[in-house]
C-alpha cells in the first residue's frame, strides 16, 4: 500500500464500484476530490449550473442504470439546494448517492461558515446518512453506501465528507464492487399466486416501481400476455411494460382512463408487483382502500418493511421484481387464461387516441405527430404540471427505461433528467417536456446540455400560468385568480442565447413542420409551444370547471 489523500481514495473507490459519471457544482470543500478526478478519465465529471439540477440528473441516472447515480455538492447552500433530488430518489425508490463536502472536523458545532447538521437534515429523506471522519475508512463507507442504496427498496444515501479528511494522506484497503442482492421468489408463494388466479374471475395486475428493470418488464409482459392478464401501471411508471403489449391496460394516477378505474374497482384479485400503492396511484387511497373489501391483494415487493405497512395484504411476497417475473414466465400452467387483457388494451388504445379539441394549438394532436415521426424508444422526461397529462395520456411509451418523471410531483425535473438521459443513451432521442413555470426552475441546465453536446429536444408548454394550481383554484374558488398568473420570457430567444436551435409554435398546423426542422438539427433544440390557459388540462377546460360550480 501507498499513502493517498482522502480525495484520491474516494475517487478510486467510486471507480471500483463502477461509477463512470458524477454530476456536480464545484465547491472549495471538496477540492481534493476534484483534484483526484483530474487524473481519472474513467469518470465523466458533469458540471451543472445549480445543485437542484445536479441532484435531479444523478437521480435520473440511477433510474436509467439501476446503480446509484452520484451527485457531488458543497456544504450549506449546495446541500440544501440538492435536497429536492434526494426527496425524488426517496419517493421514486431510486438508488442514488449524494456526496457533500463539509467544514473541517475541528470546526464542528460552532455554526461555522455554511455549517449544517446533515444527519438531522437528511435523516427523513435518505436511507442512510454517513459521515466519514477517518480517511482510512472511505472504502468501507463507499461500499456500504452502494449496498444500502441498492438493497431492498432502493433509495438515496448521503455521505458527508469533511474538507480536512479529504486532504489527509493515509493508507487504505480498497473494497471490491458491490452487487445488488436479489431476493429469490419462493416457488411455493408463486404456486399460491397461481392458485389464487385460478379462482379469480376478474384479476388485474398493477406493476412498476421499486427494483423494476428491463428484465422484470420482459418476463412479466411475456407471462401476462400468455395468460391474458390485464396489466395496469402505477403513477408515472408507464414504461414498466411496452405500451404495445396486447395486455397493457394504461396508467393509474392523475386523470386515468375511467374504464381502467372501473376495472380496478371490479377486480376480485389485485396482483401488485413493484408499486407501494401510494397516494397518487390509488387516488388518495380511495380507488384501492387500505382494507380493500371484496378484493384479494397479492403484494410483491423487494423490502419486507413495506409489505403490510399501509395495506392489508392477503399474500405478501418479498422478492426481487425480476426474479418473481422470471419465475412466473417459466411457470407451466395450461389452466390459466383470461380474456380481459385484450379488452383492457383496446380500451386503452381508444383512450390514448387524441381527438381534435378546437384549440389553436391542440397538444393532443401534437403528441400524435410526435409518435409518428420520433423513434419509439425515445425517452420522455418531464417534471410536474398539467402539461404532462397530454404525454401521459397520448404518448405510447417504449421499452423500459423510456420514461423519467418524478412520482413525488417535483417541478423542474424534466430538463435535467433529459440531460442525464442524453448522456447515458446518446443513440436514443431524449425529450424534455416542461411547463412554463416548471421549465424556469431548472432551465439553466440548457447550458449544461449545450456544453456536453447533448442531442436533446425540449418542449416548453407556455400557458402563462402555474396551471395545476390554477385548476385547483378554479375548482375551489372559481373566478378568483390569485398567485397563479405568470409573465414569461421569450423561451425560444432564451434557448438561442444558450446556443440551442429554437422556434415558437402557436398553431397546431405549424407544429409538424417545426418538429421536422428541429429533428434536422443535432444538439439542443427547443420548441416554445404557446397555448391558451383555457385548455387547463388534457381532460377539461376552465369554462367547464366553472360551470360545474354554478
Amino acid at each position: 500500500m501507498t499513502q493517498r489523500t482522502g480525495g484520491r481514495i474516494l475517487i478510486d473507490n467510486l471507480k471500483a464500484q463502477g461509477c463512470d459519471r458524477i454530476f456536480c457544482v464545484p465547491g472549495e470543500s471538496f477540492l481534493a476530490a476534484l483534484d483526484a478526478l483530474h487524473d481519472t478519465p474513467e469518470i465523466d465529471l458533469i458540471v451543472c449550473r445549480q445543485e437542484g439540477g445536479v441532484a435531479y440528473m444523478a437521480e435520473a441516472d440511477g433510474k436509467l442504470t439501476g446503480r446509484p447515480g452520484v451527485a457531488f455538492v458543497t456544504r450549506g447552500p449546495g446541500a440544501t439546494n440538492s435536497s429536492v433530488g434526494v426527496h425524488v430518489a426517496l419517493q421514486d425508490s431510486t438508488p442514488m448517492i449524494l456526496l457533500v463536502g463539509d467544514i473541517g472536523r475541528g470546526d464542528r458545532d460552532r455554526e461555522g461558515f455554511q455549517e449544517i447538521d446533515f444527519q438531522t437534515m437528511f435523516a427523513p429523506l435518505a436511507k442512510w446518512v454517513g459521515r466519514i471522519e477517518d480517511a482510512r475508512r472511505i472504502p468501507e463507507y463507499v461500499a456500504r453506501a452502494y449496498a444500502t442504496a441498492m438493497a431492498g427498496r432502493p433509495g438515496p444515501v448521503v455521505l458527508v465528507l469533511p474538507e480536512d479528511m479529504l486532504t489527509d494522506e493515509v493508507e487504505a484497503v480498497d473494497r471490491p464492487k458491490v452487487a445488488r442482492f436479489a431476493q429469490a421468489a419462493d416457488p411455493m408463494a408463486v404456486a399460491t399466486v397461481m392458485d389464487l388466479l385460478k379462482d379469480a374471475s376478474a384479476p388485474l395486475a398493477i406493476v412498476g416501481g421499486a427494483g423494476w428493470c428491463t428484465g422484470a418488464s420482459h418476463f412479466f409482459a411475456e407471462w401476462a400476455e400468455r395468460i391474458g392478464l390485464p396489466v395496469a401501471v402505477a403513477f408515472r411508471r408507464q414504461d414498466a411494460i411496452p405500451n404495445s403489449s396486447p395486455v397493457y391496460a394504461g396508467n393509474l394516477g392523475y386523470g386515468p382512463n375511467p374504464k381502467l378505474v372501473e376495472r380496478v374497482k371490479a377486480a376480485d384479485l389485485l396482483l401488485v408487483v413493484g408499486p407501494r400503492l401510494g397516494e397518487a396511484t390509488t387516488d388518495g387511497y380511495a380507488l384501492i382502500t387500505p382494507d380493500h373489501p371484496g378484493q384479494t391483494l397479492i403484494h410483491v415487493y423487494p423490502d419486507p418493511e413495506e409489505l403490510g405497512r399501509v395495506y392489508r395484504t392477503d399474500l405478501p411476497i418479498c422478492a426481487d421484481m425480476r426474479e418473481f417475473a422470471e419465475l412466473c414466465a417459466d411457470w407451466e400452467d395450461e389452466v390459466l387464461h383470461f380474456d380481459a387483457g385484450g379488452a383492457a388494451h383496446q380500451e386503452w388504445l381508444e383512450w390514448a387516441s387524441p381527438r381534435p379539441t378546437g384549440a389553436a394549438l391542440d397538444l393532443g394532436l401534437c403528441v400524435a405527430r410526435m409518435r409518428e415521426v420520433l423513434p419509439a424508444d425515445s425517452i420522455i422526461c418531464n417534471g410536474a404540471g398539467n402539461f404532462s397529462g397530454w404525454w401521459h395520456r397520448f404518448w405510447h411509451y417504449g421499452p423500459c427505461p423510456s420514461q423519467l418523471a418524478p412520482t413525488n410531483g417535483s417541478m423542474g425535473y424534466g430538463t435535467p433528467a433529459a440531460v442525464a438521459a442524453a448522456l447515458r443513451f446518446p443513440d436514443r432521442q431524449a425529450i424534455a417536456v416542461a411547463g412554463d413555470g416548471d421549465f424556469l426552475m431548472n432551465g439553466q441546465e440548457l447550458a449544461t446540455a449545450v456544453r456536453y453536446g447533448c442531442d436533446l429536444l425540449v418542449l416548453v408548454v407556455d400557458n402563462g400560468s402555474y396551471g395545476t394550481i390554477r385548476m385547483h383554484q378554479e375548482r375551489e374558488y372559481p373566478e378568483r385568480v390569485a398567485g397563479t398568473d405568470l409573465v414569461n420570457p421569450d423561451f425560444a430567444a432564451l434557448a438561442r442565447a444558450y446556443g440551442a436551435w429554437a422556434e415558437t409554435v402557436e398553431r397546431t398546423e405549424d407544429f409538424a413542420p417545426a418538429l421536422d426542422r428541429a429533428k434536422a438539427h443535432k444538439g439542443v433544440k427547443l420548441l416554445h409551444l404557446k397555448t391558451d390557459v383555457e385548455q387547463i388540462s388534457a381532460a377539461t377546460t376552465i369554462s367547464k370547471i366553472r360551470a360545474r360550480r354554478r
